[in-house]
Formats: C-alpha cells, structure tokens, sequence
C-alpha cells in the first residue's frame, strides 16, 4: 500500500513538472513576441521604439549647427580724464560738450548659435529668423564637421521662419517635410539640434499639444512637445519616428521643463514655398481688427459661447468694408471653415489665395449674414489681429474738440474723451485708460457729452455696458460691470 502511495506521488509530480514545463515555454514564446501598445491604433499605430538610433542616424547629416555674426551698436561708458600733470585734460572738454561725458557710440560683433536642416540636395537650409536676423556673416556647419557660408533667401518675422543658401557647388543630404496634421497628441517625436553649443544633441518625448498660442504673434499655431529643446536647438527639426520634419522647434517656456515649441510644417510648408521662389511672404488680407470673445462680450452681443471672431474695427478701402462688414460683427465661417477660436482666423485668412472670392459667415445682432469677400493682399505694416483681452473700464470725461483731435491724432471729430478714471470704480476694473475716444455706448453713437451723460443715465445696477473706444490707432469694444 505505501508502495503504491509512493508511485502515485512520483506520478503526480512528473505530470506536475511536464505541466510546469510546458507552461514556462508558452510564456517564453510569448515573450519573444514584439509587443503591440495597447492605445496604438491598428492602422496607424507605431510599435513601442526599443531606440531613436535609425532616426537619427538618418537625419542627423542634413541638421546643421548655424553660427552668426552681427554687429551691434552700443553705447560706451563714462570717460574718465586723469591728466598726467595732474590738470584737466584737453579732450574732457570736447567729450562733455558733444557727448555728455559718454565715449561715443561704437560697434561690437556679437556672436550666436543655432539650428538648421537641409530640405534640398542644393543647400536649401531651413532656420529661425531670430537665428540669422541682421546677420553678416552666416556659417553652417554640418555633422561631418565640414563648415560652409550661407545667404539668406528669405524670412518672415512673423512666423520666425527663415530660409538660406549653402554657398557650396556640392550635393548635401538632406530630409523630408513631413504632414504635421496627421501626428497626434501622445505620438512619439525626436528633436535634433544644437543645445548650448553642443552640436547633434538627439531628445525624444511625445506631442504633448497641437494649436497652441503662445503669444509670439499674430499667426501663432505651434505644436507643444516634452521632448528637451534648449537655446541653440532655435531652428532644428521635430521629426516623426519615420524621420520627416513635422516641425521647426522654436521658443521654450522660460523656466518650464518639458516644454518645447515648434512651427507645424502645415504652416512652414507655404511660407517656405514663397521665400524660395519670391524672397517674401504674400499673405491673404480681410481688413479687420478681431478680438477674442470673454463671457462678458459673449453676454453683451447676445452670443451663446465664446466662439467665433469679434470685429473691433474695418479697415477703409479693405475687402470687408467693400463687403459690408462692419464692427460688431461676430465672424464664425470663413470659406467654409468654422472660426471656433478667435486666433484661427488670421492663420486661416493669411493663407487664402489674394484675390479669391470667400464666403464669410457672421453672426449680427443675434442673426448669421453671408458676405461674399474678396480677399486682398496683407500690406506689409498690418498685423492680422489686435489685443485679445477685453475685460475692462472707469471714467470722467471731455469733449473732442479739433485742437484736442489734432494733439492726439485722433482722425474722428466725434466722441468724447476720458480724462480721469476713479480708482476702484468699475471703469477701472474694466480697463479703460485716459486718452481713450468713447465712440459708441451699448451700440449707440457718441457724438458729444450730451449723447454720453443720456446713456449713462439709462444704465441700472447689475447692467453691462458696452463700448467702443478708439485706442492710438485702433478700435476696440469694453465691457464695464455695473456691479
């Protein structure tokens, strides 16, 4: 009986053992199966990387390290005179008299660093405009160490983007402009450039946001990513795993970590077009002055949310007063996009073709209008949107007088101006300022005190009033809260 006790047990533990065996191999076969991420989708979904090696490896010859040499003015020092008699010295006098005491201005070369890529087997290379701006020597230098003069082509102050010209009889390698439209937020990127000087620096992260404004101008729609972007990588790629540029890494957050910016190639693509075959940018033109819409406009015009883009003024002459736009208007179409931000607008408009007929889609007075806009060209002083706050104001206030008008420069001959706001006042809480041209009050005209102190006395408590100002040489709506 503990004979057969004893063979069950050595039965039981080789069939436990076979079992166990069996189980170790499945788990090792699954083991050395590549592994899929969970969140990835099937179609477009990427393999988790084991190594950013071959995307560098294969971008890394065509991003250059750019160097610069501009010459600065500057103003010197006191001049201090010490006679070796111990007297006045002779030219004490002539520096006092011209110069105030202070050596005359004189010029310093200042040196920079940055980051570029060739985008063209001839040299066509891609940076920042902050990089090269007021350059006057430009040397790029490229991985292999070799170094090479570069012209500029074209820039455009208002995207930051610049394009120059290797000065060399040579074939260069060079990358692919990728579609930034088709990356999402949580894909894996690669950044290469020129941190601090340290040439090929190699940072991946993910795309942390796409959109963003930033504040760096009037057509800001950058891509924001944790990958490490330091100074000196201004002008250096953002790269997809496949190794096409999908943008152009730009600005940082001034003491944030893991923030980065860089220009969507959806964006560069066009502006980079005109400055290799025009020197300059063409930008489609609208003519008017936008702002954003707060909860306190959405409420004043009646508005059921915030989107959209508020007309603060109409530019004389322009394609939308030659349509019959008007300040008020609330624009949520243009050519048949939805304007959900009020920031959409001028990268949209700027990249239409001038010349092309649009439908401009507006709400006024509580109903949609249809325009049918043709779109001009951007002349080169305008800027395609104004301050985007309004949330603001307090006053006492004088009537516009010719004398006054010509003072301050103001091309009206109606209105009335504040003189003084009250502190703590909600004038003051809405942001007006002295020197500010009230031309309308909850849409009604402005033409003298009289017109002002009649409205004024229509306004009850828990009321919001709506103005118009001219500000310098813009228009601009105010809401103050009658609390």
């Amino acid at each position: 009986m503990i004979r057969k006790a004893i063979e069950y047990r050595a039965m039981g533990l080789r069939t436990f053992a076979y079992a166990f065996m069996i189980l170790a191999g499945i788990g090792l076969l699954m083991a050395a199966l590549p592994v899929e991420s969970p969140a990835a989708d099937p179609g477009v979904g990427h393999m988790i990387p084991a190594s950013f090696a071959e995307v560098a490896a294969k971008v890394s010859p065509a991003v250059v390290n750019v160097s610069t040499v501009r010459r600065v003015q500057e103003t010197g020092g006191y001049f201090r005179f010490n006679s070796p008699e111990g007297g006045r010295d002779p030219f004490q006098e002539f520096f006092e008299r011209f110069f105030g005491g202070q050596a005359p201005p004189r010029q310093r070369e200042q040196r920079s660093l940055g980051s570029g890529f060739i985008i063209d087997p001839n040299g066509l290379c891609i940076t920042n405009n902050h990089v090269i701006e007021d350059a006057t020597d430009i040397v790029v230098t490229l991985s292999n160490e070799k170094e090479y003069h570069a012209k500029v082509l074209g820039r455009d102050p208002k995207t930051d983007l610049a394009l120059i010209k290797i000065e060399a009889d040579v074939k260069f390698p060079f990358v692919e402009l990728g579609d930034s439209d088709k990356i999402r937020v949580g894909d894996w990127v690669v950044a290469i450039g020129n941190p601090f000087g340290l040439q090929h620096t190699v940072t991946a992260g993910i795309l942390s946001a796409k959109g963003r404004a930033i504040g760096a101008g009037p057509y800001d729609d950058f891509l924001q990513t944790d990958a490490s972007i330091n100074p000196g990588n201004s002008g250096g790629p953002l790269l997809n795993l496949e190794g096409e540029v999908i943008g152009i890494n730009t600005a940082i957050v001034a003491g944030g970590q893991g923030i980065g910016f860089a220009i969507p190639t959806s964006l560069a693509k066009n502006i980079v077009g005109q400055l290799r075959s025009e020197g300059r940018v063409i930008r489609g033109w609208l003519g008017v002055i936008i702002q954003q819409i707060d909860p306190e406009l959405a409420k004043a015009f009646k508005l059921q949310d915030k989107s959209g883009a508020l007309v603060a003024d109409v530019a004389p002459g322009g394609p939308a007063a030659e349509a019959g736009l008007k300040s008020g208007d609330v624009i949520i179409s243009f050519d048949g996009r939805k304007i959900a931000n009020w920031s959409d607008l001028p990268v949209i408009v700027a990249g239409t073709p001038v010349g092309k007929p649009v439908d401009v889609i507006v709400i006024r007075n509580g109903q949609e209008k249809t325009f049918k806009v043709e779109v001009g060209e951007l002349p080169e002083e305008e800027t395609a949107a104004a301050p985007a706050r309004a949330e603001d104001l307090g006053l006492n206030v004088r009537e516009l007088t010719p004398e006054l008008a010509k003072q301050l420069g103001i091309p009206e001959s109606e209105g009335v101006i504040i003189a003084g706001i009250a502190d703590d006042s909600p004038a003051a809480e809405a942001g007006l300022k002295p020197g500010d041209l009230i031309l309308e009050m909850n849409r009604q005209t402005i033409k003298d005190i009289g017109d002002y102190q009649r409205i004024a006395r229509q306004v009850k408590k828990g009321d919001t009033v709506l103005f118009l100002i001219r500000r310098g040489q813009i228009k601009l709506f105010r809401t103050m809260e009658m609390n």
